[in-house]
């Protein structure tokens, strides 16, 4: 995590909530109060915080530094299963009473489920607000969504029974070549993997993408206001790619809505209140809340922000948030830029199919 504070308290109380037990945090280069609010949680025994040593390594970005330090701690070595996801995911089980034990349930003897990313957009949410994510952003990506290629990542939750070397971003990497035959890995709606996904797989396809059982909501971007932060604050992989308009624009998926996870919300009120009734939490959270607040003042306030902010915002963009199902891969990759001014405002019909030529890789 880097500058997530106002983040944090959700999303530790959603996962408690619903089975989650041993939390690893890595943290690098904050100024919003996220670090010291990790430390605190961290001697209240909630959860564990490290220092991303990634610059002590050699060609290290930000996550994968903080995963190869991971692989030596005992958290992750004695842990029953294991998933690596950020602050913005949640993982939303549709089965049972919503709790990892009732996926663990269905799923028998299986050792590995992929949890398929639904991307869910801002739902012209403007303004940050200091409440739940997962209540506020309801709309996201259909389920059949194959464009852009990020749409359908996902991440992997996997019993620690060392069929992997190491861990990975979307799932865990290396596999031990005598242990082919031991890995039973489910997609989303308990169908077994293909065999060709074992060793790199990382995205879902019209044959192996599945959410009747689980998904992992995605909320890549939050308010407008809060999407202005992220982008200042950079990336964790894709460090020297910025977090602009392209990236917005293939993010910010608001076709269909999603209340799935809503029946899980109250337990993890419960469980964020009796986080926040301990004063030392709560003045933590009130402090990350504030600096993200004056952040947002601060980028506001310059001219480039405020128009960058204007165009997330604008009648276009919103409206083509509802209609990323009708362009080709060469136009994510491309940028909104190629698409004509006035598309949004045709009457289009459903079958209606836009793309371009677009040669070498993705504007970001």
């Amino acid at each position: 995590m880097k500058n997530e504070g106002p983040f944090i308290l959700e999303w530790i109380a959603y996962h408690r909530a619903i089975g989650v037990e041993d939390f690893l945090v890595y943290t690098n280069d904050c100024t919003d109060g996220t670090d010291t609010m990790l430390e605190l949680l961290q001697r209240k025994g909630i959860l564990q915080h490290r220092d991303n040593p990634f610059r002590t390594m050699v060609d290290m970005k930000p996550q994968h530094g903080a995963l190869a330090a991971a692989e030596n701690e005992p958290v992750i070595q004695n842990a029953g299963w294991s998933i690596c996801m950020d602050v913005d995911e949640f993982i939303n089980i549709k089965i049972g009473d919503g709790t990892l034990g009732a996926l663990y349930a269905a799923m028998g003897e299986a050792n590995m489920i992929s949890l398929t990313w639904r991307l869910f957009g801002n739902g012209d949410v403007h303004r940050y607000d200091d409440s739940f994510i997962t209540g506020q952003f309801t709309r996201c990506a259909p389920e059949i969504v194959r464009k852009p290629h990020q749409a359908w990542g996902f991440k992997t939750l996997f019993r620690n029974i060392d069929l992997y070397k190491k861990l990975g971003v979307h799932r865990p990497k290396g596999l031990v070549p005598d242990l082919w035959d031991q890995v039973r890995w489910l997609n989303g709606s308990g169908r077994p993997m293909p065999r060709e996904m074992f060793r790199n797989g990382w995205r879902s396809t019209l044959e192996t993408y599945g959410y009747d059982w689980v998904q992992l909501n995605h909320y890549a971007v939050r308010s407008a206001e809060s999407f202005l932060v992220k982008r200042d604050r950079g990336r964790v992989n894709h460090v020297d790619r910025d977090q602009g308009l392209n990236y917005w624009f293939r993010m910010n998926h608001n076709a269909e809505e999603d209340l799935s996870i809503q029946r899980m919300l109250p337990a993890a009120r419960a469980e964020f209140d009796r986080l926040m009734a301990d004063p030392e939490i709560a003045a933590a959270h009130h402090h990350s809340v504030a600096c993200h607040r004056a952040k947002i003042e601060e980028l506001m306030a310059r001219p480039d922000q405020r128009a960058f902010y204007e165009t997330l915002t604008s009648p276009r963009f919103e409206t083509l948030s509802r209609m990323l199902h009708h362009f080709g891969s060469a136009v994510f990759n491309a940028g909104p830029d190629v698409i004509p001014e006035d598309l949004h405002e045709r009457d289009l019909p459903s079958d209606f199919f836009f793309t371009v030529r677009h040669v070498g890789e993705a504007e970001h």
